[in-house]
């Protein structure tokens, strides 16, 4: 491996049964559709797998129910158990039914992934206020549903993981309904942590930096200088990364950490 990659970084190494017998709904577990023919999953795909990898039973819910199921083969080409969900969670109703029907269908839930999100709007001047109020209603609100409905489902010890950006602690996206709703995440995680205590559990949230997705890379060809952002680490990241520490959190590795933010972003946000 060159450049500071890893066997871990590459989603190349064998799982370690750090996730044996749990039940994870990861919200968001699709990848969106690229012309790249060398396309990387998305981070909601990448965590999926290794959680499956990793010895779990896997609910991967995403809007697009073709992707949804690609994911849960995938899952199941890595030797885990999974099963496909459909929901928008921008509506109430789909959150609430989406964690009921994973619940089910996996015999009980001991942790949620929250990785939905989307970015539209340009500045303050070019973001409308249907714009604003979308981006809340998929990037904050449906976590806030989600875990509503969740809390009363999750066994003891059971783990929440956020999964936010560093746009919700520095800004640069320029998006600024996208930045606002990924710094409440932090505000939301805290709450849920708080109040999931008195049950045994734990919520937490990973904010990555540069990360190659397909949306990365989109938005890489919006705004070509985002590929010369000088990252400490002199890359940016995988997805795998994402999903290690996504698995970090929600393994009982991390079972007295609570109500934090990971940043995995090569040191960008602490070193510039």
């Amino acid at each position: 491996m060159t450049n500071g990659s890893t066997p871990e970084s590459a989603g190349a190494a064998p799982g370690r049964d750090r996730l044996h017998g749990r039940r994870i709904l990861v919200v968001g577990a699709g990848t969106r559709e690229s012309d790249d023919p060398d396309a990387p999953p998305g981070n909601g795909r990448a965590i999926s797998v290794l959680t499956g990898r990793e010895g779990a039973a896997v609910a991967c819910a995403d809007l697009d129910d073709a992707a949804a199921r690609e994911t849960a083969e995938l899952v199941t080409s890595a030797g885990g158990r999974a099963e496909a969900l459909v929901a928008d969670v921008s509506r109430a109703e789909d959150c609430a039914a989406m964690v009921d029907e994973a619940a089910t269908r996996l015999d009980g839930l001991d942790g949620v992934v929250l990785n939905v999100g989307i970015a539209v709007g340009m500045g303050i001047e070019g973001t409308s206020d249907e714009q604003w109020d979308a981006t809340f209603a998929v990037n904050l609100r449906a976590h806030f549903l989600v875990c509503r409905a969740a809390m009363a489902r999750l066994a003891e010890g059971a783990s929440i993981v956020f999964i936010s950006s560093i746009a919700g602690i520095t800004p640069g996206s320029r998006i600024p309904a996208y930045d606002a709703s990924k710094a409440g995440i932090a505000g939301l995680c805290r709450h849920v942590a708080l109040e999931g205590a008195r049950q045994g559990i734990r919520a937490n949230v990973v904010a990555p930096g540069l990360i190659d997705t397909p949306l990365g890379r989109l938005a890489t060809a919006g705004r070509p200088g985002r590929a010369k952002t000088p990252v400490p680490l002199g890359r940016q990241g995988t997805p795998w990364e994402i999903a290690y520490a996504t698995v970090f959190l929600l393994s009982g590795e991390s079972s007295y950490v609570t109500g934090q933010t990971l940043v995995v972003d090569g040191g960008l946000t602490a070193l510039r």
